[in-house]
């Protein structure tokens, strides 16, 4: 099998949307590997993994599927046979009957970290001064700019319901890139979820946000995932 025969399906994070792949997606098509970035609601956990689903759908041949942050969790959820591996870039992997906070919370957060409350639709949005203190702490002034106008919110509920049926990191290779500066998940967290799945890691220090910081670093750590599929 060639690498140009498969396809990566990207799932973008909570305060985000599709774009936040944008250097990711033109990364990888310099060597010839197509992708997608699937459209999350960001609405509940259940949406969500039906979203990834109807994208595997679209896509063709094998599917590789990589997650930041929030989008862990719904990666994890998949169903498809297509989907031959996993990437997380400093994200969340719950296992069956966990909940994000039950992660978020097993180590002491940054300081810097946001302090989250939803508002009266549930929802969570981050404070402006959240993006350059802990969402991308490297990012440009223009990255900032775009990230903080375009953010989108994420339902509390999505945070705080359980993981429900077998997770798909227990059956497909798994790889995991940890942000050794991160401000949003701390990294000895992202090593425990990592070394619980047996993934094979990458520690870079990066903040939050390699996919618009550090794209090169994602890029690297997908072909490797693109690659053992492809058996080249």
């Amino acid at each position: 099998m060639a690498m140009n025969e498969v396809t990566v399906v990207m799932a973008h994070g909570g305060w985000a949307d599709g774009s936040s792949w944008a250097r990711v997606i033109t990364g990888l098509a310099t060597h010839g590997i197509k992708s997608v970035a699937a459209p999350l609601p960001l609405t509940d956990l259940a949406d969500d993994v039906g979203a990834i689903n109807r994208s595997i759908e679209r896509a063709s041949g094998p599917v590789v599927l990589a997650a930041h942050a929030y989008a862990g969790a719904v990666i994890g959820l998949a169903r498809s046979e297509r989907v031959r591996a996993l990437v997380y870039v400093t994200a969340f992997a719950p296992d069956e009957g966990e909940m994000l906070t039950d992660l978020f919370f097993r180590a002491e957060p940054h300081p810097q970290a946001p302090k989250l409350a939803p508002d009266s639709a549930n929802l969570l949005w981050l404070h402006d001064d959240a993006f350059p203190k802990a969402f991308a702490q490297n990012a440009s002034a223009d990255d900032l700019a775009v990230l903080t106008a375009v953010q989108r919110p994420l339902r509390f509920s999505c945070m705080t319901a359980p993981t429900v049926g077998p997770v798909l990191w227990k059956t497909v290779p798994t790889w995991y890139l940890i942000a050794e500066h991160d401000h949003m998940i701390v990294p000895a967290t992202q090593r425990f979820m990592a070394e619980r799945m047996k993934a094979t890691i990458k520690s870079h220090l990066v903040d939050h946000t390699p996919i618009v910081t550090a794209a090169e670093c994602v890029v690297d750590i997908i072909r490797d995932a693109v690659r053992s599929i492809a058996g080249d």
